[in-house]
């Protein structure tokens, strides 16, 4: 399935669920907990396991460090990581202010 910006997306182990900002520039799959995402309206298979991580945080966007240049805002929080590939999304810190005199 290639991403598109706007996509709605959920994890099939967990609660999480995303919207896609950026999507990547290759073919690669977004996962969570090692398994592919899909489609909010779709239903989940049933029994996969999942690895667990640090998990998301709703409100926060996640990036990939790697040229794919994906960036997702998390619309629902859950216990697993997601991933782009082999690459483990990393939560994108806010940009600091100008300092004021």
């Amino acid at each position: 399935m290639a991403l598109k910006a706007g996509a709605r997306l959920r994890s099939q182990i967990d609660t999480t669920e995303v919207v896609v900002i950026k999507p990547p520039a290759g073919d690669e799959v977004l996962t969570c907990g090692g398994q592919p995402m899909i489609e909010v309206s779709q239903t989940p298979a049933e029994g996969l396991t999942s690895e667990t991580g640090a998990g998301t945080q709703i409100g926060k966007r996640y990036t990939c460090s790697s040229d794919a240049q994906l960036e997702v805002l998390v619309t629902k929080a859950g216990s697993a990581d997601l991933s782009l590939g082999a690459t483990t999304l990393a939560r994108k810190e806010a940009k600091p202010l100008p300092a004021s005199d």
